[in-house]
Order: structure tokens, then C-alpha cells, then sequence
């Protein structure tokens, strides 16, 4: 114990010196094909709700892969982290396929069930030419979505 501030104080030390010799220039890289988008979100399955969805897709530069994550927010609200396998139809055109799961807060239904579930996302990205915009949707389908039994739910 009497020699643990002279061991934390010669390690520290350690750790800002090789930080200072090892001074290399970070370089950002720009991550074609990620975004953030607003927009709707429809659940088709229990007593059809209206609400909105904020959704995060972030592409992996040297595989068709692609993390995505959408908040569903209705009634009730649920995050849907998914991984994709994204399939370019031309330079401006994805279309995915993710799976993920449904997480959900409280007992009123989101738009994609009450519980949580696994989920297959199929979807399209279309980015509009000479703009910093895009186009997208995607259906959610949420296996065993619901705590009562109802089954399967459905979001556009």
C-alpha cells in the first residue's frame, strides 16, 4: 500500500510519454452511405398505429454490411438495432435485409409489439443525384412481438 502512489505515478508517467513519442496524425475518414433520417412509421399489426421513426444507418466501407438502428415511437416506443447485408442496385440504389431485435419500453404496444423479439428488416436506400439527400423504407417484422400472444407485428 505505501508503494501504490509511486507505482500509479511512474505508471502514468509511462503512459503520457509513450503517448508523446508515439505521435502519430489521426486521419478522419468519410463514411460513404451513413446517415440519419426522419420520417413515418405505420404498425400494421395491432390496432394499426401512426407514429414516427428516427433511424441511424451506418455502412462499413469494404463490405456490403451495413449497423442500423431506428426508434419507433407510437403509442408505445421501441429501438431496432439490425445488422443488413446491403445488395447495391446501382450506384445510387441499396437494397438491404437486417436482422436484429425489437426492444421495447412499458406495456403499451409500439408499433412493432410490446416484447421483446427478433426482427428481419428488408428495405431500400435511394440517394438522390447531386444532393445530400435520401429516400428510404423498410418494413420491420417482429416474431413473437406481443406479451398476450398476438404474434407477429408489422411496421412500415
Amino acid at each position: 500500500m505505501k508503494y501504490l502512489k509511486y507505482l500509479v505515478s511512474v505508471l502514468g508517467t509511462a503512459v503520457v510519454l509513450s503517448l508523446a513519442i508515439n505521435n502519430q496524425r489521426v486521419q478522419a475518414q468519410v463514411a460513404y452511405g451513413s446517415y440519419i433520417r426522419i420520417g413515418p412509421a405505420v404498425g400494421l399489426s395491432d390496432d394499426t398505429q401512426l407514429g414516427g421513426t428516427l433511424a441511424f444507418s451506418y455502412k462499413l466501407l469494404e463490405t456490403p454490411v451495413s449497423f442500423r438502428a431506428q426508434a419507433l415511437i407510437g403509442k408505445g416506443t421501441a429501438i431496432v438495432p439490425t445488422v443488413s447485408y446491403d445488395l447495391p442496385l446501382n450506384w445510387q440504389t441499396d437494397v438491404y435485409l437486417g436482422a436484429g431485435m425489437v426492444l421495447t419500453s412499458g406495456d403499451n404496444a409500439s408499433p412493432v409489439g410490446n416484447k421483446i423479439s427478433f426482427t428481419l428488416q428488408p428495405g431500400i436506400d435511394y440517394i438522390l443525384p447531386n444532393s445530400n439527400t435520401i429516400i428510404f423504407g423498410n418494413t420491420i417484422i417482429a416474431f413473437d412481438a406481443y406479451r398476450n400472444g398476438r404474434g407477429t407485428a408489422l411496421s412500415l
